[in-house]
């Protein structure tokens, strides 16, 4: 049996060649099971701040998940950090990377103040869904720019 890899938990540039890979890895399978239409790929930018932040995770030295936020602050409605660009490799499902990013992300909306946190997912992503709605996330009406989507799933949750 294999020792334990150790983790590490750290921002990341989404526009770092590792954070690529990954990324491109992520649109490749959700362009496999939704139609473009029905994608919503965030720009690294929006990822970056001062509205948003990007972690990794690596497993010994490979970066094997990552997630984004990006606040938004609309008028006459409470602010809120739309999840975004959640990733893990196949190798490493399983193992807790994406509760971590997930922690991570929601720690660091509270850090600013931003007590709800947003996501759009797809429905062919059971995982995801499964992951999500253990954390608390429970579902409500698109938002944002989003429109109804039979394909789209939107939640929310209170930090």
């Amino acid at each position: 049996m294999s020792p334990e890899l150790p983790t590490r938990l750290a921002p990341l540039d989404p526009g770092q060649p590792d954070a690529e890979a990954l990324i491109a890895r992520s649109e490749a399978l959700m362009s496999a099971l939704y139609p473009s239409e029905s994608n919503h790929f965030e720009p690294a930018d929006g990822l970056r701040p001062p509205n948003g932040e990007f972690w990794g995770l690596w497993l010994g030295e490979q970066l094997v998940g990552c997630g984004g936020v990006k606040c938004h602050a609309p008028a006459g409605e409470p602010a809120y950090g739309e999840i975004k660009r959640l990733f893990v490799l196949d190798s490493a499902r399983g193992r807790g990377v994406a509760k971590q990013l997930m922690a991570q992300l929601e720690a660091g909306l509270r850090e600013r103040g931003v007590m709800l946190a947003r996501l759009e997912t797809g429905i062919h992503q059971p995982e995801a869904l499964g992951l999500y709605r253990r954390l608390g996330y429970v579902e409500r009406p698109p938002f944002g720019d989003y429109a109804l989507d039979p394909l789209s799933v939107f939640l929310e949750k209170a930090l």
